[in-house]
């Protein structure tokens, strides 16, 4: 995946400060297509950068504060994977919990889980169903976009091929 990045010049002249992989990418080894991608985040109050400077290395949580955002790309293996009996579970979470600190840890064994955020995804590529903590399911394919708000949920691909989306993470006070 390609990253992008606009700033501007000394002149105040828009250009490309950067170009090229998405340096915060991991392909999990613990579960084989699992990719999470982090192109970019900003931290509440935070200014729109001109000079195009990386904040995702300084990114110490994926969950943003109220006013915070996250760009995260997840190409989801089929379920079938998690069957596997080469899958190791516990493996798969402490890599996860290094990945993906402040949401991993909100993540039940089902993989349900609820932030608090509200968030945009789109489906990039192939199919998956979200489901909601009522047992309902939604199957999605690509180009449908999907505004989670903080419920709890989890994400199924039930393909047998990998499913990525896109997610825009924005921290939110949690209402009723």
């Amino acid at each position: 995946m390609r990253r992008v990045v606009t700033g501007h010049d000394g002149n105040g002249r828009s250009i490309v400060v950067s170009d090229g992989p998405v340096p915060r990418s991991r392909e999990f080894v613990s579960l084989p297509g699992w990719v999470s991608r982090l192109p970019w985040a900003t931290e509440p109050g935070e200014k729109a950068t001109r000079s195009g400077e990386d904040p995702t290395p300084d990114i110490t949580s994926l969950l943003p504060a109220p006013g915070g955002t996250r760009f995260i790309v997840l190409t989801f293996p089929p379920e079938s994977a998690f069957a596997d009996p080469a899958f190791d579970p516990a493996a798969f979470d402490r890599e996860q919990r290094a990945d993906s600190p402040g949401i991993a840890e909100l993540i039940e064994p089902d993989g349900m889980h609820a932030t608090p955020t509200v968030d945009y995804g789109i489906v990039l590529y192939g199919e998956i169903v979200l489901e909601l903590d009522d047992g309902h399911c939604t199957s999605l394919s690509p180009g449908d976009i999907v505004i989670q708000n903080g419920t709890r949920h989890a994400w199924r691909n039930r393909s047998d091929q990998p499913a990525t989306m896109a997610f825009v993470l924005i921290g939110a006070e949690q209402g009723d």
